[in-house]
């Protein structure tokens, strides 16, 4: 009888225990939205991908779904077909491009030896596009041009995208210059410093943290004959601790030159060992991440931040009047243009054309816009300093550095996005989703006035009583790349009430 009483109070306890638990679960259950993503620079796991500084490599956060609102799935791309000549590669076509180039006699030996650092459509020639005319002609045969590097050597090929077997035919390549890098060996160079014994003693000797260090590669260059026939770049390092805004805190003189290809750390530099490292109070450029002091405080007439009224960006009424055609062509107030990201120029305008009001003929005003290249030499003769010029296009990409823009922050309500599909090292295609977003605003009335000089007396001016208004489209990508952060393109309309 004593074991049956003793064996039924255990059960209750149990099941008691059990309960508290289930209470303590639900009462106490962390949010949805932490992000489990690892915030170390080393700890990342990953393979060394994942980290603060790339988290477009990152795996999204494992919070409990239950407690986070459902979000819309984003499209996939994976049916996605080209509409029009210059529409970009498709998720399906560079699959395909993949899928012959490891195939391909050059590779095929070792088809993980190759490395994909450009992947783009080879454009049909100009009169083509121009003549082309949609729903009466088909589309013009598609064809890709890859930029790869396969055991040291780089290669360009051009790859057939019709049906059947896929010719894939060599290119002639430049006699100089190595490839733009590509988004996974920019990561993995982040990483090579902290593998050499000489760069982490240099770290301790400042008294500097590993862990709040973060390395960049800054510019390929040519660093003399001694390195020639070698795929060169030096790296520097900033202290991360106490902001995000870690370029104030570079460690002076310190920098590192590395094999991209074998990522070896071949030398390292360190001249600047009795210079300080900038402090980081008033460098975080983050609301609420350094603090005014008493007189900022004062001035503001209290304790804290004064709230920012953001400027309205709402269309004008009536609502947004442009369209987008089949994904890239882009309709509004006249005009029409095809609209497509690029990894290299991060955004590429083409055909843009304007209705005639007198005749309702389009007339072709530009047939390619781009930002061919931002180069941003720093002309100091130092050691740290004169292997610094940038060629932000031709090195990094503005379309790989873009980040995804925020609808309600970035761009506003009545936007419209448009995604890029990129590639990574291996061939694969990626998303990079609202990459660009198109929008219509209202740019306030109009007001110029116009004289000529020396002939005077004539001034001309703009009635401000009259009801003519500016209206403009807006489209742009963002884009991080080291010097540029913003581009944006206006197509200007001029709206009367007649």
């Amino acid at each position: 009888m004593d074991h049956s009483t003793s064996l039924l109070r255990l059960i209750f306890l149990a099941l008691g225990a059990a309960l508290v638990v289930l209470v303590v679960r639900s009462a106490f259950r962390l949010p949805g939205d932490i992000d489990t993503t690892t915030t170390s620079l080393f700890d990342d796991g990953n393979g060394g991908s994942c980290t603060r500084f790339s988290p477009w490599a990152c795996r999204q956060g494992r919070g409990d779904p239950r407690s986070k609102p459902s979000k819309p799935r984003r499209p996939s791309h994976e049916s996605d077909v080209p509409r029009h000549p210059l529409d970009p590669l498709t998720v399906r076509e560079v699959n395909r491009v993949r899928e012959l180039l490891r195939a391909h006699p050059l590779f095929a030996s070792a088809p993980s030896s190759l490395f994909v650092h450009s992947l783009e459509l080879d454009e049909p020639e100009k009169s083509v596009v121009k003549s082309w005319r949609k729903g009466a002609d088909p589309l013009p045969p598609r064809r890709a041009v890859a930029v790869v590097r396969f055991r040291g050597e780089s290669h360009v090929l051009g790859v057939d995208l019709s049906e059947g077997d896929g010719a894939v035919t060599p290119l002639p390549v430049p006699a100089s210059g190595y490839p733009m890098m590509n988004m996974d060996e920019q990561t993995s160079l982040c990483f090579a410093p902290f593998k050499d014994a000489a760069f982490n003693a240099s770290l301790l000797r400042r008294g500097v943290r590993a862990s709040d260090v973060a390395c960049l590669p800054i510019s390929l260059g040519w660093y003399g004959p001694a390195e020639e026939n070698r795929r060169l770049i030096k790296s520097q390092c900033f202290s991360t601790e106490g902001t995000a805004n870690f370029y104030m805190r570079p460690i002076e003189g310190l920098t590192v030159l590395v094999d991209m290809d074998t990522a070896e750390v071949l030398h390292v530099s360190d001249r600047g060992a009795g210079i300080p490292i900038p402090a980081a109070a008033n460098t975080d450029y983050r609301h609420g991440h350094s603090a005014p002091t008493p007189a900022e405080a004062q001035a503001q007439g209290r304790h804290g931040y004064q709230t920012v009224r953001v400027p309205s960006m709402e269309p004008p009424a009536g609502g947004p009047g442009f369209e987008l055609v089949d994904g890239h062509t882009v309709r509004w107030g006249g005009w029409e243009f095809h609209l497509k990201p690029d990894a290299r120029a991060g955004m590429v305008v083409s055909r843009a054309r304007v209705q005639d009001p007198a005749t309702g003929e389009h007339r072709d005003v530009m047939y390619k816009g781009m930002a061919s290249e931002l180069f941003v030499p720093y002309m100091d003769p130092t050691e740290a300093w004169y292997f610094k010029t940038y060629m932000d296009a031709g090195e990094y990409g503005f379309g790989l550095q873009a980040m995804p823009l925020v609808p309600l922050n970035d761009c506003p309500r009545h936007a419209r996005y448009l995604d890029a599909v990129f590639v990574a090292a291996d061939g694969r295609p990626y998303v990079r989703e609202n990459m660009i977003c198109v929008f219509e605003r209202y740019a306030g009335d109009i007001a110029w006035r116009h004289s000529e000089s020396p002939i005077t007396g004539m001034d001309v001016s703009a009635n401000p009583y009259d009801s003519s208004a500016s209206r403009f489209l807006d489209f742009f990508p963002c884009c991080l790349a080291p010097t540029m952060r913003v581009m944006l393109l206006h197509f200007p309309v001029l709206v009367t009430d007649e």
